[in-house]
């Protein structure tokens, strides 16, 4: 095995288990499900430094490890779609990578905040369509009488991610500044 194929599956494991213990320790938790916290942060950081496959595996991780630790599941297909797809589609981001690192070695400040803000954004914004649909069709009970129900799964899955999504902007884009080699692929 190559020593970027071990460095790849190292950092995947690695940043995937940190997505997963970030998630743990919440800013804010929402009663059913949905917290803001920096846990998609390291996915994101993975999709940056090693593109689409490495996003989408570390996403998809994240999602099967989260169904270890007892989520509410009314059946198979919520669950493919709030763990194994919402997570998944985060590393979605990972289209930007090449153009994120070439930004890094140019020192393009501006160019990498737009690449980093939108892979943030387009991530952030697949998994947010995900619990919006899974809001709409399993949750729906939860609405107050009298609420439409995709307006309580758009002001539900909306309080937890528009937040999640502007500080994993600015934290990922911090990171990118503070510490360019380091997020550079390195292997």
């Amino acid at each position: 095995m190559s020593s970027k194929k071990t460095l790849f599956m190292v950092e995947v494991a690695i940043f995937t288990a940190l997505a997963l213990v970030l998630d743990l320790l919440p800013a804010f938790k929402m009663p059913n499900g949905g917290s803001i916290s920096f846990a998609m942060i390291p996915v994101f950081i993975v999709a940056f430094r090693w593109g689409l496959k490495g996003g989408l595996l570390s996403g998809l991780l994240w999602g099967l490890l989260q169904l270890a630790f007892g989520p509410s599941i009314f059946n198979l297909f919520q669950a493919l779609i709030e763990y194994g797809f919402a997570f998944t589609v985060l590393g979605v981001a990972g289209i930007f990578a090449k153009p994120i690192q070439q930004t890094l070695k140019d020192g393009k400040l501006f160019k990498r905040f737009t690449y980093i803000t939108l892979g943030v954004f387009i991530g952030s914004a697949l998994r947010f369509l995900a619990h919006f649909y899974a809001g709409i069709v399993f949750w729906g009970s939860y609405a107050p009488e009298g609420q439409p129900v995709w307006l309580y799964s758009l002001i539900y899955n909306g309080s937890y991610m528009l937040p999640s999504f502007i500080l994993s902007s600015i934290v990922v884009f911090f990171l990118f500044i503070k510490q360019p080699r380091t997020l550079l692929q390195s292997a």
